[in-house]
């Protein structure tokens, strides 16, 4: 019976480990007036100066890996992967939106 138990877990450990990792989509929303379809102003508001955010990422991300260029990739590929990394690097999302402020203004 513990024998069965230990393997019902184990497969069900496998499976889990296996199963594909979903990131949230980021679909642009956008507002109809009048006429003409306007997009709409993100809530979040991005620091004009991005030192802090420049500060912020190589003090954080290069602990772990190179850092990359910014212009590797564009605002919505860098997304997801602040977003996977926002969790091994424990930041906080104000300095996620910094971080991603000073990425996407290179």
């Amino acid at each position: 019976m513990k024998l069965r138990i230990i393997s019902v877990a184990l497969i069900g450990i496998f499976i889990y480990s296996c199963s594909p990792k979903i990131t949230p989509q980021v679909t642009e929303a956008s507002t109809v007036k009048g006429d003409t379809e306007e997009p709409a102003i993100s809530s979040v508001s991005l620091p004009a100066n991005s030192t802090d955010g420049k500060s912020i990422y190589e003090n954080n991300c290069a602990k772990c890996h190179k850092l990359y260029d910014p212009k590797s990739f564009s605002r919505q590929a860098w997304i997801p992967i602040l977003y996977d990394m926002q969790k091994k690097a424990q930041l906080s999302d104000a300095e996620m939106d910094k971080i991603l402020a000073y990425l996407s203004k290179e």
